[in-house]
């Protein structure tokens, strides 16, 4: 007697990959770049949000991945704009250095059927909360690469005392003061001397501006410590940036607490992209100078 075969339950399709897509809509190439990528893509994925001015809530939005055209003020903006809900971004550089946004649209093209199949990982990294008390308000900032301290005219000199776990530091006295996340250690904190972090390090650094003193170094410290900035002398101008974006006016009744936040930043990564790739390509890491008497 034969028995009977068992059947087998037909594959089930992939469910579409769920997309935004965020950009610097100021820029006329990323509008035209968006909806070509849109024509292309519009059978494979399901774009949940189109948004290339900052305009959508995405604290409560799910997705698999954000595909951010511009630069990497492009991305900084994207992940304020997705708050405590981050999707991981696949950046698309249509600015200039786009050192997050390492992938040009050719690339983005070329990989695209890999990201479908799920060939990727997605690196995570360190954000930060920034906490601004005077004795009339208190408000909270999240932030991905820096803030940064600094003197505003008439450029008197800055006197910032720091403090770790309430642990009093040392001061700084000069043109001000960078704290910089391994992500942001490529931005403000290397044109101002600081050293290059691992981008998946869970640490901090403080680096001086122009710092008033030969023995003010630049300091590497764990990201699970709570560094707490006072402003022990200051002109009328003297300001916090946080991510080169958010501005507000400091006065010696400020404090700046800055801590790990509770979410971290994602990065797409496709195969055949690294780090350091990127730091030899962008920044010419490592490179041996061009003299012009070479063939």
């Amino acid at each position: 007697m034969n028995r009977p075969q068992e059947q087998k339950a037909p594959p089930q399709p992939r469910a579409k990959l769920r997309l935004l897509i965020l950009g610097n809509g100021t820029k006329p190439q990323v509008h035209q770049e968006a909806e070509r990528l849109v024509l292309i893509l519009k059978e494979h994925v399901d774009v949940v949000v189109f948004d290339l001015y900052q305009q959508q809530d995405l604290t409560k939005v799910q997705a698999d991945i954000a595909l951010v055209l511009g630069g990497d003020g492009a991305i900084l903006r994207a992940a304020r704009q997705m708050g405590y809900r981050q999707t991981p971004v696949l950046g698309m550089n249509l600015g200039k250095l786009g050192f997050l946004a390492d992938l040009n649209p050719k690339d983005v093209c070329d990989c695209f059927p890999q990201i479908l199949k799920g060939d990727y990982r997605v690196t995570r990294h360190l954000m930060f909360e920034c906490q601004v008390e005077s004795p009339v308000s208190s408000q909270t900032y999240l932030g991905l690469n820096e803030i940064a301290i600094q003197a505003g005219p008439p450029f008197h000199m800055l006197d910032l005392d720091l403090a770790l776990d309430g642990e009093p530091v040392t001061r700084f006295s000069g043109d001000g003061l960078i704290l910089s996340t391994p992500i942001g250690s490529t931005a403000h904190n290397l044109s101002a001397g600081g050293p290059i972090l691992g981008q998946e390090l869970s640490a901090f650094v403080i680096t001086p501006i122009c710092p008033h003193a030969l023995t003010a170094r630049p300091v590497v410290e764990s990201a699970d410590k709570t560094y707490t900035i006072s402003i022990g002398g200051a002109g009328v101008e003297t300001a916090l940036i946080i991510d080169g974006e958010e501005v507000m006016r400091l006065s010696v009744d400020h404090r700046v607490t800055v801590r790990r936040a509770p979410v971290t930043f994602g990065l797409v990564k496709v195969p055949g992209r690294s780090y350091y790739q990127t730091l030899r390509d962008k920044l010419r890491w490592g490179t041996p100078p061009h003299y012009n008497n070479e063939p």
